[in-house]
């Protein structure tokens, strides 16, 4: 899967221990429960009732508290105890007013928490489900993984959570277990890196389940991080202050224990994206999940400790990046018309035969719809003239709402040199583009 939307969550809230008793358990006191969870843009949604209505999730190791949004406050929800906040995370704009709420019931299946703290971003401010086509509600880490030992089956999309008493480590001649280390109760890991023919270098990094791309590194952060050559500027993805930009590039070898990745993709976030981020000066930058997905992973917060515990089916997936300079975005439903055919067949008397006849009709429907939400700056798609809020109606000729957003952006992203017809609407005006995908790196 590439990284076609790095939807980024680097959520730094200063914020208050909640009550002693807000903590997940599993109800019954079992040791254990499994559950399946969605894997969109290598990202994990898992469903969540919320005070009673369903709700999705992002889960995300990289946010220490439960933020909520895409909500009226006049929801159903009914959230207990609100108090007015103010929130700063990764992007370009400033602090986001929300409201602190105490005491929820959150069930996740079988797990449980009957008074947890969420914070509450207001109406439809700030959106995730546009990225994803998939409603999104939320985003909860740390406040879960603190709880349980969490194991992530990639290949099977199931999520384990074990009672930390309860899960035993067996003996694994393949599993690599390293030491975590947290800051505002958010994971680290240390690992090595190298690039342009230097010796390793360690580096700490954010594990970070909730954003898409392989590798972030923070220029400068150490004297052998230093942005190659080879680059081009891009807009890497969606924090919760606003847009993050920077430079992507390939790196040689992305080491973790007895594995590794070599032209594995590197992205350097601009310093004016990533302000919160850097001042935590012993941070070198973010393991995400394309690398992520390439392993089983326990994550075992309440002993400190992360394991790799064996490849997954997503290991040997090349690392792509996207060639033709559009990032898309779901735009609601769009109606369309479709051509159906009935097939009546009859009996011809004089002929004694068997007439076949086709009849067409027509229906109109409700499809999804897609539209350009960024054209890089001197991409193949920006000098054939594309624009962000153009409606894309057919891909190479085909209908766009036939495509999953995942997978128009492989199609962006196979190989230089293909071709890309699309048909599009922009203000009620059909035209047609056409433009080569081109090899950045």
């Amino acid at each position: 899967m590439i990284r076609s939307i790095a939807i980024v969550w680097f959520v730094f809230l200063v914020s208050m221990p909640g009550p002693a008793q807000d903590t997940f358990k599993i109800m019954g006191n079992q040791e254990s429960y499994n559950m399946p969870f969605k894997l969109i843009n290598n990202l994990i949604i898992i469903p969540i009732g919320v005070n009673g209505s369903e709700l999705n999730f992002l889960l995300d190791t990289g946010i220490s508290n439960t933020i909520m949004f895409n909500l009226d406050i006049k929801d159903s929800l009914k959230l207990r105890n609100i108090e007015k906040v103010r929130l700063r995370g990764l992007g370009e704009g400033g602090h986001l007013n929300a409201l602190k709420s105490t005491n929820n019931t959150f069930r996740i299946g079988k797990v449980i928490n009957g008074y947890h703290m969420i914070y509450l971003i207001p109406g439809k401010e700030f959106d995730l489900s546009s990225q994803l086509g998939i409603n999104i509600n939320g985003i909860i880490g740390g406040d879960l993984f603190h709880d349980f030992v969490i194991d992530i089956n990639y290949s099977s999309k199931r999520l384990k959570f074990y009672a930390p008493k309860a899960y035993t480590y067996k003996k694994c001649r393949k599993c690599n277990t390293f030491e975590l280390k947290f800051h505002k109760k958010k994971p680290y890991i240390n690992l090595q890196v190298q690039n342009n023919d230097k010796a390793a270098t360690e580096v700490k990094l954010l594990i970070d389940s909730g954003a898409g791309d392989a590798l972030w590194l923070f220029e400068n952060s150490n004297e052998n991080i230093q942005i190659p050559e080879k680059f081009y500027a891009d807009y890497l993805g969606k924090g919760l202050s606003g847009n993050i930009y920077g430079k992507r590039a390939k790196i040689d070898k992305i080491i973790i224990g007895d594995y590794f990745f070599t032209n594995a993709n590197v992205s350097y976030p601009d310093s004016s994206s990533i302000g919160s981020a850097i001042k935590n000066k012993q941070r070198n930058g973010t393991l995400g999940s394309e690398i992520l997905k390439r392993f089983r992973v326990i994550f075992d917060y309440p002993h400190r400790k992360i394991t790799f515990l064996k490849k997954s089916k997503f290991y040997s997936d090349p690392f792509l990046y996207n060639m033709s300079g559009l990032e898309l975005s779901y735009s609601g439903m769009m109606l369309v018309k479709e051509k159906h055919s009935n097939i009546d067949r009859g009996l011809n008397k004089s002929a004694n035969a068997t007439v076949v006849e086709i009849v067409y009709n027509y229906v109109y429907a409700f499809k999804q719809s897609y539209q350009i939400s960024v054209v890089r700056k001197d991409s193949p798609a920006y000098r054939a003239g594309l624009s962000v809020g153009d409606i894309i109606l057919q891909i190479n000729g085909k209908p766009a709402y036939n495509f999953k957003l995942q997978e128009i952006n492989r199609l962006f992203s196979e190989k230089p040199g293909k071709q890309i017809k699309l048909l599009i609407d922009r203000n009620g005006e059909v035209l047609t583009y056409s433009f080569r995908l081109e090899s950045m790196l």
